[in-house]
């Protein structure tokens, strides 16, 4: 077979090798991607765009209520820049030893029925006193 006549049938396989790659990573892409919000975009969102999501802001300093029945914490979640703006989070889990109100964390979940946001992951930014200091030289 002399070479001008397999040049087609290499470029078909190329197509084809590239048609299923990027079908590969389109569909991995959009069944592992979570919206992140902060708690006043989450509050203006519909709730089925909540069904799986990672919210972030600031533990209110009242409501902290850890579960009576195990591990575990219910707490209202504030938004950073309006503290007006607020949701009840459930978590069930080890609680990480850095939350406490006016901390900051992200949780990643979703709105049950009952409007409050069921947490699967509870994370809390690392305070500042585990930052590198600005030393003068």
């Amino acid at each position: 077979m002399s070479r001008g006549k397999s040049t087609p049938l290499y470029l078909i396989a190329f197509l084809l090798f590239l048609g299923g790659t990027g079908y590969l990573c389109y569909s991995g892409f959009s069944e592992n991607s979570i919206y992140f919000l902060n708690v006043s975009e989450a509050r203006a969102a519909s709730p089925d765009k909540l069904a799986n999501v990672r919210l972030f802001g600031t533990v209110a300093a009242d409501g902290v209520e850890k579960h009576a029945s195990g591990p575990g914490i219910v707490f209202r979640l504030e938004d950073k820049d309006n503290a007006a703006q607020a949701i009840l989070v459930r978590y069930t889990g080890a609680v990480p030893d850095t939350f406490r109100p006016g901390a900051e964390v992200i949780v990643e979940g979703g709105i049950g029925p009952d409007g409050q946001f069921a947490a699967k992951i509870l994370m809390t930014k690392c305070p500042s006193k585990y930052q590198k200091e600005n030393r003068k030289s």
